[in-house]
Formats: structure tokens, sequence, C-alpha cells
């Protein structure tokens, strides 16, 4: 039997007057309706992540299967529900309160970055969840607020062992350095008592004894001497990372390469070799790393540059919110192969009597390098030589320091306090 309704539906919709202009608009409209909330169903459905659709009071109006995998519900006991009931009882008082100031000012939040929020299951098991909530307005329900739950308990699991290991690396290297410290200290001691016994038998038997004798003291002495290097080098590069990156402060490496040279200055002019310092920028570094970074390349550099006409430069190009620094020689050069490996510890190409050294000096480098987030490499010079570059963190961007000043070519004096951009020295 045809309801009453349905035949007085079809009078009007095939009515020819206004009434039945009325009826088919409606008609059309309610199809339209029905169609869009299909598809906003079918959207929700396919959310890869729990959606949860709630009213003006709270009350859930829709889930998705996701919310019931989640959550452990069939989705016929969550609609109509508050949704409090997916939240642990400790916080529901709060969620209230929160919900009311969101209903003041209803926008797209993502409350990930400010709450520590958790899920009530069936089961009553609880876990870490990440939450966005987004307004929305339908021609069927009105206002209604979308939820997208997402459970983060694995990420929360990665974080905090990803926390608990840095915590035991910085133990670890609290523990290297106290070590460090400790075992050159312990080291250091008989060292000087060895090279003292040493240096008062050459003082009182040097000429007197045979010649074997003789080189038998130079080269305990100067077993000696290397050791107390190779201790000091190792204490240093133990001691790199007691420096915390909140110490960075912009630096002026233009000042700092001047100290630099004036500390070398002995060396530089014992090799005759030419120093020129193109412009150099300001940067974000710990002052004392960057002394270190700077001896270290240029020390290396005069060391093993040419024979004749040894030559050092030290300049700098931006590379995006770095600096590139360059230390380049016209020496000896570096082979392909071996350009990597000079950065590792006790990495030596050449016997300590050919070239002095410890074999620590560029894994100090590289160490301070990277503690500023930048890196170093090592590349053939063009027309011979070696060019050691790096980066490191400009500081004019964030500090308005202007950027470096051209090369001055005018002659320098030969005075080491007064070292200008372009520093040319010789003997």
């Amino acid at each position: 039997m045809v309801a009453l309704g349905e035949i007085v539906r079809w009078c009007l919709y095939t009515s020819k007057g206004w009434y039945g202009r009325a009826a088919r608009w409606l008609l059309r409209r309610d199809r339209l309706l029905i169609g869009s909330e299909r598809r906003f169903r079918a959207l929700i459905e396919a959310a890869p992540d729990a959606m949860v659709i709630v009213d003006w009071h709270g009350v859930i109006t829709l889930v998705n299967a996701q919310t019931e995998a989640l959550f452990g519900y069939r989705r016929d006991e969550l609609v109509g529900q508050p949704v409090t009931e997916l939240i642990p009882e400790r916080y529901r008082r709060s969620h209230r309160e929160r919900q009311r100031a969101y209903l003041k000012a209803p926008q797209v939040r993502n409350m990930r970055a400010a709450l520590e929020l958790y899920g009530l299951r069936k089961d009553g098991s609880e876990f870490p969840v990440e939450i966005s909530l987004s307004p929305l307005v339908t021609q069927l329900e009105g206002f209604v607020v979308s939820s997208t739950i997402r459970d983060v308990t694995e990420r929360k699991r990665i974080e905090a062992e990803l926390i608990e290991r840095a915590q035991a690396l910085q133990r670890s290297n609290a523990d290297l350095e106290q070590f460090a410290s400790v075992a050159s200290h312990d080291l250091k001691a008989p060292l000087r008592v060895v090279g003292g016994c040493v240096e008062l038998l050459r003082r009182r038997y040097e000429g007197r004894l045979d010649d074997d004798a003789d080189e038998l003291i130079d080269l305990t002495m100067g077993g000696v001497e290397r050791m107390q290097a190779l201790i000091d080098d190792l204490l240093a590069y133990a001691h790199i990372t007691r420096e915390s990156p909140q110490a960075m402060v912009p630096v002026d490496s233009r000042a700092v390469v001047r100290d630099v040279l004036a500390t070398l200055s002995d060396q530089i002019a014992e090799s005759g070799t030419a120093i020129v310092v193109d412009g150099l920028p300001v940067v974000h570094s710990i002052p004392t790393q960057l002394t270190q970074l700077f001896q270290n390349l240029i020390g290396n550099a005069i060391k093993f540059s040419a024979d004749a006409s040894p030559e050092v430069r030290v300049s700098a190009e931006r590379d995006g919110e770095c600096w590139r620094i360059a230390v380049q020689d016209n020496g000896i050069g570096i082979e392909a192969e071996h350009r990597e490996r000079i950065f590792d510890m006790f990495q030596r190409l050449h016997t300590a009597d050919e070239f002095p050294g410890t074999g620590i000096g560029l894994a100090i480098c590289k160490r301070i390098v990277e503690q500023h987030g930048g890196e170093i490499h090592a590349t053939a010079a063009p027309g011979g030589g070696t060019v050691m570059s790096f980066t490191l963190p400009a500081a004019e961007a964030s500090c308005g320091i202007p950027p470096p000043r051209r090369a001055d070519t005018s002659p320098a004096p030969r005075a080491r306090h007064d070292a200008p951009d372009a520093l040319r020295r010789g003997p």
C-alpha cells in the first residue's frame, strides 16, 4: 500500500503550477544534499587516520573504520556518545575547558605541539595521540568539528630511545674527556722526568762520550718531545666537545687569522712563506676552536708548501647560509685516494723524519668543523698544491654585520702586531 505522503509528493511533483515547481526544486536539493553527504562520509571513511566528527555539544555523530580499529569500539557504540568516552578520566575536565574555549573561536588547530594527549581504548588501555581539529559547517548537521587522531606510540618510543642514546653518548663523552685529562696528567708526569733526565745527560756528557751515545740521547729526547706533542693533541681532540654550541658567537675571522699568523711568525720567517689573506667574513663560531682550526690548517699549509717560492692563501666565498673558507698552498699536494682518510686519527702520509707531526691535527679540524655544522674537504689546487676548504655558519645575516671587505693589495708592514687583510711575509 502506497503511503499517503508519497501520494501527496507525487501529486505535487507532477503539478504544473507553482507547487509543482517548488516540489521539483526541493527534490533536486534533497538529492544534492544526499549526494554531498555520501561523498563526505566516503572521504571520512577513506582517511588513513582515525576520524571522529562531533557536534556543538561534543557528541559523536560519525566515525570511520580507523577509529574502530584504533579504539576497539564498533561505530554504533560510539555514535551518540560524548567524545570524552575516548579520553582518560584524568583529562576529561581539562578537555571540557579547552572545548568551551575552542568553540568561542573555532579554527584549524594542530594540538600536538602544545599538549601531551592520550586516547582511551575500550579495554581501558591508554596510548599517546596527536590530534588535529577542523571546524566544518554541513547542510544536514550544521556546525561540527572534525578530529583527526593519530597513534604516536611508535614515534614516542623512537624519541625516547634517541634521547636515551644521546644521554648515553653525552655520558660517554664526559667519561672520555675525564679519562683523557687524567691520562694526560699521569703520562706527562713521568714523561717530564724522562725528558729532564735525558736533558741532564745531554748537558753533562754531550761530547764526552762517543758519537753513538750522543745520537741515542738525541733520539730519546726527540721521542720524548713527540710523545708530549701526541698527548697534547689527544687532549685537545677530547676537549673539543667540552664547549657547547651555545658558546658560538659572531667572530671576525680576519682578526683570528691575524693572531694565528703572529703565533706562527717564526715558522713563516724560517720557511720564507708568502701569506696572502683575502677578505674574510664574520662567522658564527666558538672563538678558541676557530683559532685552533686556522692554526692547524695554516701551519700544515706552511709545512707542506713548495721549497721554492712557497705561498699560502686564505680566502672565503659565500655558500648559501654558510661561508666556505679555503686555505691553499702550492706544495707537494695530496693524492686523490688519500684526501678522505687524512682526516682520520693517526693517519700520516709521511714519516716523522720527513715532516714532523702527530697525525691528529686534521682530525681535530674535522671535529671542530662538524661541531659547527659544517664540512671540510681536501682538493687539488690549480697548478699544484692542496686546498683545504671548510664551511662555517654565517653571522652577518642575524647580527647585522656587513659582508667582508675586498682584499687589500697594498704592501704590508713587517710588524707582527699590524697585519692587514692581505699579508705577505717572507725572510
